[in-house]
């Protein structure tokens, strides 16, 4: 009897473990189930140095960590990471994703930053059923991204210098730097005479200032005599000329008027004029055959004839 109340005692408590065992996993698995939001992160950068169980830090602070990561076959530049976060966390609009070293131990984590008060949360489910959180590219990715286009531009730069610096481009630019030198020490010789010139342009500028400060008076005096004495004399001239203007209307008219006695008198006055110095002209020959007559022959040349020679018989 003793050894049977033995063996049901220690039934009984292996029982009872086994019952709040029990109730612990299913109260374990109801609170993952109520307190963990899961996302997924697709990365088209490399993921290196994140594992399982990596740790997921939103704005430095933990609140989850990573439970899977998966290539996809369908879209093999990207990464599929999937995380488990706190429920109360705030996974809004706006949040972005980021891989980010630990230190120099090659670890990595997940980063999530960027979320905007009063945004809406996350919800909306992706390609594998749940909300997908967008990516940013952090300066460990870009970094690792860059660096095959790095080093071949490196490699492209070094061979370039290599074909710039070659015998003859050294020699050249071992004679320009020595020109340089021989430049600057001529400058320094002529450091005084320089400064001498610098300080005669000074001098001049300044002369230049006060001529255009003379100018500029001799131009305000200018427009005063124009003012006072420019403007009255054109007044004057144009009064001149009006009166000019005027005077050659008039004289116009004047002429207008006397057209037709002016046409009259050359139709029928100037041909009796030319006719009556024609009878002059007759007149004064007549005249002039006269005074020869009386020149030769007295007034009898011209009463009457000539005196004929006394006659002789002949013998």
């Amino acid at each position: 009897m003793e050894t049977r109340s033995n063996h049901v005692l220690v039934g009984g408590v292996v029982l009872a473990l086994l019952v709040a065992l029990l109730a612990f996993i299913v109260w374990l698995a109801g609170f993952n189930t109520v307190s963990i939001q899961r996302y997924d992160i697709f990365f088209k950068t490399s993921v290196d140095g994140l594992a399982k169980g990596s740790p997921v830090n939103f704005s430095g602070v933990p609140v989850g960590k990573v439970e899977e990561i998966k290539l996809m076959p369908e879209s093999p530049e990207f990464v599929r990471v999937r995380i488990a976060v706190e429920k109360d966390s705030p996974i809004l609009q706006g949040t972005t994703a980021t891989i980010a070293g630990v230190g120099f131990t090659g670890v990595s984590q997940v980063n999530l930053d960027g979320a905007v008060k009063n945004a809406p949360p996350i919800t909306e489910a992706g390609p594998y059923g749940v909300p997908v959180i967008p990516t940013k590219p952090g300066a460990l990715g870009e970094l690792l991204n860059s660096a095959p286009e790095l080093l071949q531009r490196i490699s492209t730069l070094t061979a370039r210098l290599t074909e710039l610096l070659n015998d003859k481009n050294q020699k050249s630019i071992t004679g320009i730097l020595a020109n340089v030198d021989r430049l600057s020490g001529d400058l320094a010789d002529r450091g005084p005479e320089i400064a001498a010139a610098v300080v005669q342009l000074k001098t001049t500028m300044e002369q230049a200032g006060l001529a255009a400060e003379r100018v500029g008076e001799l131009a305000q005096t200018t427009n005063g005599v124009v003012q006072t004495d420019v403007r009255p004399a054109m007044a004057n001239l144009n009064k001149a000329t009006a009166s000019a203007q005027h005077t050659l209307e008039t004289l116009d008219a004047a002429i207008t008027d006397a057209r037709p006695g002016i046409k009259a008198f050359s139709s029928e006055t100037v041909p009796q004029i030319n006719q009556l110095v024609r009878n002059i002209a007759e007149m004064s020959d007549s005249l002039n055959a006269i005074s020869s007559k009386l020149d030769r022959g007295g007034a009898g040349a011209v009463l009457g004839g000539s005196k004929l020679p006394d006659y002789k018989p002949r013998d």
